[in-house]
Formats: structure tokens, C-alpha cells, sequence
């Protein structure tokens, strides 16, 4: 017999798998940003997951039920009958977002009411114990309100996972729909199991100038320390960035700084692990590795037609860290040009043992896919006891849930 799948189906995993063999319940209330809930939809499709549009009455209004039903695939329910569709689907999901979430939505959620399909079916969610997560959309004055900031306060003692909105313009704004699917990727995953935990990570290049104009770098894009932060932050983490120029978008929900030179960032490390004693510090930056002897405070003059220069070495910021981060678990970070995986163990041991991290994240360069500019790595994660955690290739964001998995379960035994 024939079995029909719905063409739209076609894009389910075509980006990643993170989650492959999950569902998710998608429920859409009448904020004017419902539509970027099309767009979220199909991002959590292209990341492996089906995808169950629950619309409310009023939403369905400005966006037809057919228009949720081409995106996803599977039927979008306003209403529930007597195939108590609300109780089959919180059965067979693994978590449920309401994205946009309305004033009135949160409120309701509070309070226990179940008086349209989104609402109903998030008091099922919360009955057999899944995850729910809300993403609130309106006028920044009614977010600001104190009966929804009371709300909000009340969802979060029952279990609901809050992602803020995007405060700009007088809205409190649907954020991107990647990030969102991040969030639901990490809660889906891995719940908030960070919640209690301060975790501190670089990233990106820093910059070593000759003049005001020219300066040596790598081209590093912070794309690896910048997945790790916001892993650690959709976990439920207290996420500290410190960065140097990056060539990627950051969500506007990490505490960050950007600094410029080696020393700058090295100044800000050793400041923020003082005064905040993480948990944890993950160095994912590449410093520079070396400076000139000599800066210039005026640009030097391109007409001339030699210029002798001297490099120094920079200041070794993972020195630095592990001789004031003693009571945190240390992961450093090693970009090495081999042949072998295990040239690429040999030279992230004595990495390692030198530096006495914890762990060390030691990938490739120098292939496609993998190290600096990519979303992808290939690489090896060890311990400071010999043992590989973790190898392979993934996305970057798949390798900071890894990290983060084995900093977790290190901190939880006093490993250090």
C-alpha cells in the first residue's frame, strides 16, 4: 500500500541530525511575529525534527492552518475533538514551544487554563512531565508589566524555560529563529543541567598592531568559543564571553567583552576569574602568538620600499590561567597541522601536561571542513589522565555540547 509523506518533509535532517527521532510541538499564538515561527519550524526540521503546529484561535486569524500544514507537514490543530489530538501529541514529543507567547498565553499558562488548543495542550506537556518552553513576543510596556512579570516568575517555579525576547524599539521582539532552535536544540538535549554553574570562555583572534592600520592576526572567526558560550547559556549557565574581533553574530543574552590584543584579552581572563571564580574556563580564543618589538603610533609610509620589522613573543594566557584559576576546571584548545590522529593526541598531551588543563579540545587544520572559518570540526578531546572523552567529526555546536557534557561531569566530582 502506498504511504504518502508530505513533500515538505524533504528538507528533515538536511543540515544536521542533532535531532533526529525527535518531535516537537509548535505552538503559535496571535503576536504579528508569528511569522518567524515558519521560519523556526523549518529550521528544526533541517536539524532532524517533526515538527506539530498547535495554532490558537486568534493566530489562525493571521496566518491560515494551510500555511502551517505546508511548512511542517503535519496537520495544524486550532481546535481538539474527540481525537484528544492534545493528549497523543504531548505523548509522543519530546518538548513543546510556544514561540511567539502571548501576554494572555503566559498569563493562562500560569494560572491553569486550558481554554484554546496552545494552552491546552502546554498543561499536558507540563502533566507528563516535558519540556516546555516559552518565547514571549509583545510591546516591551506589557512585558514590563508587573502581572506578566509575575507570570513569568510563576511559570519558571513550575518548570517552564523562559527565552527573553529581544528588547529594541519600544518591542520585546521574537528573537532569531536559529537561536530559538538552539535553545530547543540544547533544552530538548540536555534540560538547563548548568543552571548553578559559571563557566568563562574565549574566543575568536586577537589583534598585534604594527600601526594604527596594520596588525598580524589569524583567521580565527570565534566560531567554536562562541558556540560553547551560548551552549552553556541555552543550559541554563551563567555564560561570560571574552572575545577578540570576531566574524560571527553573537546572541544578545551572553555577557561579553570584547578586547583586542593578546594582552587586552589576557587583562580581562585574569580580572573576571578573580572577581567571578567560574567554574570553569574554557579557552577557545587564538591569541596571537606573537607581537611586533616595536609598535607605531602613526602609520608607517606605504611609499617605502623595505621595511625591517622584529617579532616577540606574546604573553601564554593559559599560563596565566592555570596559575590563578586553581579551584576551575581548565579546557584549552589546540590547532595543529599533522598526519595522524596520533601525531595529533602526542602534540595535545604535551599541550596539555604543560599547561596542566584539565582537558584539551585538539583539532586539525589545514583540511576542508575542519578548523578555523567552519561549522564543522575534526578532532580529539582528552583528559589529563590519558583518556580520548570524545573524537570525531561534527558541527561545532555538537562539540561544545560534548565539552560542556565532560566539564559538567567534572566539576560534579571535584575533578581537579
Amino acid at each position: 500500500m502506498y504511504s504518502y509523506e508530505h513533500p515538505s518533509k524533504d528538507i528533515i535532517g538536511k543540515y544536521a541530525r542533532t535531532l533526529l527521532d525527535h518531535s516537537i510541538a509548535l505552538g503559535v499564538t496571535a503576536s504579528v511575529s508569528l511569522y518567524r515561527s515558519l521560519d523556526l519550524a523549518r529550521e528544526l526540521m533541517r536539524r532532524g525534527a517533526e515538527v506539530y503546529p498547535i495554532v490558537s484561535r486568534s493566530a489562525a486569524k493571521l496566518i491560515s492552518p494551510t500555511m502551517w500544514e505546508w511548512a511542517t507537514g503535519n496537520k495544524a490543530y486550532v481546535e481538539f475533538g474527540g481525537e484528544i489530538g492534545h493528549v497523543e501529541i504531548a505523548r509522543k514529543v519530546s518538548g513543546m514551544v510556544i514561540a511567539p507567547a502571548t501576554a494572555n498565553t503566559i498569563a493562562k499558562i500560569a494560572h491553569g487554563i486550558a481554554d484554546t488548543s496552545v494552552t491546552l495542550t502546554a498543561q499536558i506537556i507540563l502533566g507528563v512531565g516535558k519540556r516546555l518552553l516559552l518565547v514571549p513576543a509583545m510591546h516591551e510596556p506589557m512585558y514590563r508589566s508587573p502581572a506578566l512579570v509575575k507570570a513569568l516568575e510563576i511559570c519558571r517555579e513550575i518548570g517552564v524555560s523562559i527565552l527573553p525576547p529581544v528588547i529594541e524599539e519600544g518591542r520585546a521582539k521574537y528573537p532569531d529563529p536559529v537561536w530559538v532552535a538552539d535553545k530547543i536544540e540544547a533544552l530538548v538535549l540536555r534540560g538547563e543541567d548548568l543552571k548553578k554553574y559559571k563557566i568563562l570562555v574565549t574566543a575568536g583572534p586577537t589583534r598585534e598592531h604594527l600601526d594604527p592600520v596594520r596588525f598580524i592576526s589569524n583567521p580565527s572567526t570565534g566560531k567554536m568559543g562562541v558556540a560553547i558560550a551560548s551552549e552553556a547559556f541555552y543550559r541554563g549557565g551563567e555564560a561570560k564571553l571574552i572575545h577578540g574581533p570576531l566574524s560571527v553574530s553573537v546572541n544578545p543574552w551572553i555577557s561579553r567583552e570584547e578586547v583586542i590584543s593578546t594582552d587586552d584579552m589576557l587583562r580581562a581572563v585574569m580580572k573576571n576569574i578573580r572577581e567571578s571564580k567560574p567554574d570553569a574556563v574554557i579557552l577557545a580564543a587564538a591569541p596571537a602568538d606573537f607581537r611586533f618589538s616595536r609598535r607605531e603610533d602613526k602609520k608607517i609610509p606605504s611609499d617605502i620600499n623595505k621595511l625591517s620589522i622584529e617579532l616577540e613573543a606574546t604573553s601564554k594566557i593559559a599560563a596565566s590561567v592555570r596559575r590563578e584559576a586553581k579551584e576551575s576546571i581548565v579546557v584549552g584548545f589546540a590547532a595543529e597541522t599533522v598526519a595522524s590522529e596520533e601525531e595529533l593526541i602526542d602534540k595535545a598531551h604535551k599541550k596539555l601536561e604543560k599547561y596542566g588543563f584539565d582537558m584539551i579540545m585538539a583539532n586539525y587544520i589545514g583540511f576542508p571542513g575542519t578548523g578555523f572559518g567552519y561549522d564543522t570540526d575534526a578532532g580529539v578531546l582528552l583528559d589529563n589522565n590519558g583518556r580520548v572523552l570524545a573524537k570525531g567529526f561534527m558541527l561545532k555546536r555538537e562539540w561544545a555540547r560534548v565539552i560542556l557534557d565532560h566539564v559538567k561531569e567534572k566539576i560534579s566530582k571535584g575533578s581537579l
